[in-house]
């Protein structure tokens, strides 16, 4: 006998997704284990009829939840829009650790498409 999962209500739902926001945003999870989360815990549905749900081969499916592929952003959101998800940036550190000030005039630059030559090495 196995066991049987019971569907989520709606309140159980929201709370299983916001779970897996805060996995995924704070670098825990990534977006293919997210995504296999998603299907599982909030529909219960197995690969093959996620995948027809969402107009993608199983073996595509696979894929994205693996981390493995190259989906388009596209599917990617055609996915997430079943959960009432979208597609967004997340900070991968702290924004007060972000400096976008220009570097300083003591650093030598290269010249933008300047290739250095080679020095010619005597034999």
């Amino acid at each position: 006998m196995g066991v049987e999962m019971s569907t989520p209500n709606s309140e159980q739902r929201k709370q299983i997704i916001e779970g897996i926001m805060q996995g995924h945003a704070s670098g825990r999870e990534t977006l293919g284990t997210s995504i296999r989360r998603l299907r599982l815990e909030v529909t219960g549905f197995d690969q093959a009829t996620f995948a027809a749900m969402c107009n993608l081969s199983t073996k595509a499916l696979y894929q994205i939840e693996t981390d493995k592929g190259n989906p388009t952003l596209g599917t990617i959101e055609a996915i997430l829009r079943k959960f009432g998800l979208r597609l967004g940036l997340v900070a991968g550190i702290p924004a007060s650790s972000v400096s976008l000030r220009e570097p300083s005039s003591d650093v030598a630059r290269p010249v933008r498409g300047a290739n250095p030559r080679r020095k010619h090495v005597e034999r």
